[in-house]
């Protein structure tokens, strides 16, 4: 069992930054695939970023150069560094995890708001 905390939220200016933090607790994450995704008001859930257990990450086109995904091993935490943010950027994120030979993210976090103002 793995549980996740999400940090980092808040409200910045459209050209702003800000980094998300998900704790990690009950189980390493060492050997887990981890990623965020994000849901807007009246919109589907979407993926945003992944990085596998050996650290290649993968991103949606929209946040491509400027978003980075992250893990701290030792720390047992994941990050989102979220540069030139956009109002469409504004949406609820959320951090998950997965045994990586599993198709679905099975471990999810409460989320954190992010909020961008033009």
């Amino acid at each position: 069992q793995v549980q996740l905390v999400e940090s980092g939220g808040g409200t910045v200016q459209a050209g702003g930054s800000l980094r998300l933090s998900c704790a990690a607790s009950g189980s390493s994450l060492i050997s887990y695939c981890v990623g965020w995704f994000r849901q807007a008001p009246g919109k589907q859930r979407e993926g945003v970023a992944f990085i596998g257990s050996f650290g290649s990450p993968s991103y949606v086109d929209s946040v491509q150069g400027r978003f980075t995904i992250s893990r701290d091993n030792a720390k047992n935490t994941l990050y989102l560094q979220m540069n030139s943010l956009k109002p469409e950027d504004t949406a609820m994120y959320y951090c998950a995890a997965k045994k990586c030979w599993i198709g679905e993210y099975n471990y999810w976090g409460q989320g954190t708001q992010v909020t961008v103002s033009s």
